[in-house]
């Protein structure tokens, strides 16, 4: 069983030892202070689907509310890419004129808006047009190939289709497979159009929506359980599921934010400030729920600043946060590998980051102390999953650096549970399935009604994901139940001997897989890719392995890659494209 005296030795082994008067407050106290009647936290106890659940008292009551929200930060500027700047007046005078052209072609309350494009000015623009009209919108994933994309546009049953240049391309000749669609609008075309119209020709340029004219929303009322999204799996394994997602789970995500903030303020035993704008880098997708959901939601309603990048490269990346004075970044563990290994870093002031935070995929100890001493910022993380519409739990600042290998305890109105593999509850320490419940869980998956059975039950969401919860209620996620390893009858959890390899200073990304074995079933192996300038052998990293290991876990082959591993657009590393290396 998992101990406190552990969790310090894991945090003294990364350099951290808590300050004198810390923590100022239990996690207890925190959340009897934030959630007090007449607080911004306070709680209350709704039916949803049947099941009493408590949500945020005080969080909007949709999307429509957040994009009023956003209209009332005037000028301030909202989105930078490359030399687009636009300010939140000028994205909701967009947002408002393609809300009315959405009904004028037809969109009705219910119908699916598809949304196919990069990290663009366009993207908050098209969302909430289809959102405060009480659309559905299905964010497509814009690394899917061109059949993909049909799949996804096919099985949501999308009346209405905005993508860029790029997925037209691939959409094109397949459009007979998506029988629903009836409308398309391109944007960043400069080439002729058949079947499609232009999205510019209706709200026109970035730089030019500040010249469109103030209009009012559309009328439509929208409840807080009303359908708001698909977000589509990862699909690491068959073909993804459509997530249907609510208002009310979006709108969860600002409150679950902001409070786990404050917490992490009470437990240094200092005054909540008053909130102030800060200056994103958005690297991930904003097709992906961390981005869209966690991010951007909460972005908007907090006035921020966010800037995207046409791809992600790291001294690109260097240039922004010294030239536009970026405050926060992350996304996946990788990006915040790379932030810190590049050996062009030295070169740029970095001195405006506060924060560097990521979640969907296991982060290294390491990462943790490594952010905090060479940026100076604190670092952060969580859990959640497209079923959960992101976040669940949060671990950030003092108690990340002091349990750095949890992804931290569920924010005050979400529970988890851990269940055997006889359906019973565990105790703290032991490992099992994580089940999560709270109002981020989405209603279920898009017309698969047995797949949404096996998944959801009574409010609850069955993860998949392997984990524990310590005493006090902090979560730490084992492995996925997929990738765990089993050889000759021994558990061997990949993201355990992930850990140990990302401890190895030459080592900035790895993952663990099995390959088979004829009498052991299978057998452990790793793919590394080691940093920029740094050397290591497959027997120097086994022996790394073995000096803290059991034997068993200790890889039997490692493999090293030039580039960093293969992931899906949600950061996820494709494990199941790495058995080849081993073939």
């Amino acid at each position: 069983m998992a101990s406190t005296a552990q969790a310090k030795d894991l945090a003294s082994a990364i350099g951290w030892t808590p300050p004198e008067n810390w923590p100022a407050r239990s996690r207890a106290e925190c959340k009897a202070i934030l959630t007090a009647p007449g607080m911004r936290f306070e709680m209350e106890e709704v039916d949803i689907r049947g099941v009493p659940t408590r949500v945020w008292k005080n969080a909007p009551p949709n999307l429509r509310a957040i994009a009023l929200l956003g209209q009332t930060h005037g000028e301030r500027e909202f989105m930078i890419y490359q030399g687009e700047r636009v300010t939140y007046d000028a994205w909701f005078r967009a947002v408002a004129t393609l809300a009315h052209e959405f009904q004028s072609l037809g969109v009705e309350k219910g119908d699916r808006v598809a949304l196919a494009m990069r990290n663009l000015p366009e993207w908050p623009v098209v969302f909430f047009a289809a959102v405060t009209i009480g659309a559905i919108c299905v964010p497509l994933n814009a690394w899917w190939t061109g059949g993909e994309l049909a799949y996804g546009l096919a099985n949501s049953g999308t009346k209405l289709l905005v993508c860029d240049e790029e997925r037209w391309e691939r959409i094109a000749e397949l459009r007979g497979e998506c029988p629903a669609l009836e409308t398309v609008l391109v944007t960043r075309h400069d080439g002729d159009l058949d079947g499609a119209s232009r999205l510019e020709d209706v709200i026109g340029t970035p730089t030019a929506y500040k010249d469109l004219p103030s209009r009012a929303l559309p009328e439509v009322e929208i409840l807080p359980e009303d359908d708001a999204t698909i977000f589509y799996t990862s699909g690491t394994t068959g073909k993804p599921k459509g997530a249907l997602g609510t208002h009310r789970n979006l709108c969860t995500n600002i409150m679950s934010s902001g409070f786990g903030a404050a917490c992490a303020v009470l437990r240094r035993g200092e005054e909540i400030p008053a909130p102030q704008p800060k200056t994103t880098l958005t690297v991930i997708p904003l097709f992906h729920v961390t981005a869209c959901s966690a991010g951007l939601m909460g972005a908007i309603a907090a006035g921020n600043t966010l800037i995207f990048m046409y791809r992600w490269d790291p001294v690109e990346a260097f240039q922004i946060i010294e030239r536009e004075k970026v405050n926060s970044t992350g996304g996946v563990p990788t990006i915040a590998w790379q932030l810190l290994e590049h050996p062009e870093r030295k070169n740029y002031d970095l001195s405006s980051i506060e924060a560097i935070a990521y979640g969907g995929a296991p982060a290294a100890p390491e990462l943790v102390r490594k952010i905090r001493e060479e940026f100076g910022a604190l670092p952060g993380n969580g859990w959640g999953m497209t079923e959960t519409m992101a976040t669940v739990t949060g671990n950030s600042g003092e108690d990340y650096l002091n349990r750095p290998d949890s992804c931290g305890p569920p924010v005050a109105v979400a529970d988890l549970k851990i269940i055997g593999d006889d359906g019973s509850e565990l105790a703290p320490g032991e490992v099992g399935e994580l089940w999560a419940r709270g109002p981020m869980v989405v209603k279920g998956y898009w017309n698969r009604p047995e797949a949404t059975a096996e998944t959801f039950v009574d409010g609850w969401v069955r993860t998949g994901d392997l984990a524990r919860l310590d005493e006090e209620g902090w979560c730490y996620i084992v492995d996925r139940a997929k990738d765990m390893i089993i050889r000759g009858g021994e558990n061997i959890y990949s993201s355990e001997v992930e850990n140990v390899l990302y401890d190895h200073p030459a080592v900035t990304d790895a993952a663990l897989v099995g390959i088979s074995h004829p009498t052991l079933g299978e057998e452990p192996a790793a793919v590394v890719h080691l940093a920029p300038g740094m050397t290591a052998t497959e027997d120097e990293l086994r022996d790394w392995v073995a000096a803290r290991l059991a034997k068993f876990k200790v890889p039997v082959r490692i493999t090293f890659i030039e580039d960093t591993l293969p992931r899906n657009a949600n950061g996820k590393i494709l494990k199941k494209d790495l058995g080849a290396f081993f073939a």
